[in-house]
């Protein structure tokens, strides 16, 4: 096995260009794969021992620590010791050194380093986000990645609902309208998988997140809190969404993508979420790539084994 092909992988990202998966070299120097439609994703995750044994279990890695400098930027730091996670995406240390841990609790704690504090300075939104199923959260985004953050979320619907002055205040009525209208501020990556292979007609869909984002925006009027504006702002998702939102018979991918070997033929992604194609498989299958997160993997000529599958009835 040659080291050159070998990554621990931090995520499925976004930028202008599209989506691409984050990998890490050994050495730590960031790497890209480019996941437009097309690519050829063909790799193996690594098992906990670095062998090549496939039926050992995958562990997830470290991905570091994170140090912010201000609203723009944000360095990356690879762990040290290369060691498994430990709660989340890191191990003990990183975490203790980690700026980006205080950043959901700083509304709360007042306490955060000098960088993170200029990040939170700048202002933010509210949005209210909708996925294949319906299921609704609310959530934040920093202005300078507004519609990207949604694009990574694999939001189907979205409206902005506020517009705050800064990353504290956004965050007070983040935890306000989970408080007061039950809207939850995370959706597990595999939930929003898995309903992209049966989702809701997209007039429902547009019908639940408007309905939502309007309670809101009433709820927050009448909050009597300053620093923010109320908006109602409709998020534009990428064109290649409707690819996996339309795609016919598509099922889920029957194999967890966090583990053993996979040949995989990207044709359409919507957040973390990509349809796919395999080698001597009539299907579309939807697969949740956010599972590579924290996997060590090895690029190559890889296959996918698929099991037997029986058409869903309904």
């Amino acid at each position: 096995m040659s080291i050159a092909d070998r990554y621990l992988c931090t995520g499925v990202s976004w930028d202008d260009a599209g989506p691409f998966l984050a990998l890490r070299t050994p050495d730590g120097a960031a790497s890209q794969q480019r996941l437009d439609a097309g690519t050829v994703l063909s790799y193996r995750v690594l098992s906990g021992s670095g062998t090549d044994d496939a039926q050992s279990a995958a562990p997830r890695y470290c991905l570091g620590s994170v140090k912010v400098q201000d609203r723009h930027t944000r360095i990356s730091e690879p762990c040290p010791g290369h060691s498994a996670a430990e709660r989340g995406y890191q191990c003990g240390p990183c975490f203790a050194r980690d700026d980006w841990r205080f950043v959901h609790n700083s509304h709360r704690s007042g306490i955060a380093p000098p960088g993170l504090l200029l990040y939170l300075a700048q202002p933010h939104w509210l949005y209210i986000a909708t996925f294949a199923d319906g299921t609704t959260k609310v959530g934040t985004a920093a202005d300078g990645r507004k519609a990207l953050r949604l694009t990574e979320q694999g939001a189907v619907h979205a409206r902005y609902v506020a517009a705050a002055r800064d990353g504290r205040v956004v965050r007070i009525l983040e935890d306000l309208v989970t408080a007061d209208a039950g809207l939850v501020q995370a959706v597990r990556s595999g939930t929003k998988a898995a309903a992209l292979a049966r989702p809701l007609a997209p007039d429902i869909l547009e019908r639940i997140n408007a309905r939502h984002a309007a309670a809101v925006r009433t709820q927050l009027a009448a909050s009597g809190l300053e620093g923010f504006t109320v908006t109602d702002e409709t998020w534009r998702r990428p064109e290649q969404a409707l690819a996996v939102l339309g795609a016919p018979g598509a099922e889920p991918y029957p194999l967890d993508p966090g583990s053993g070997e996979h040949g995989l033929v990207i044709e359409a992604m919507l957040g973390a979420s990509a349809l796919v194609r395999v080698e001597d498989a009539e299907t579309p299958f939807v697969a949740d790539l956010a599972r590579l997160k924290g996997r060590r993997l090895q690029t190559g000529a890889y296959r996918s084994a698929l099991p037997a599958l029986q058409p869903a009835l309904f």
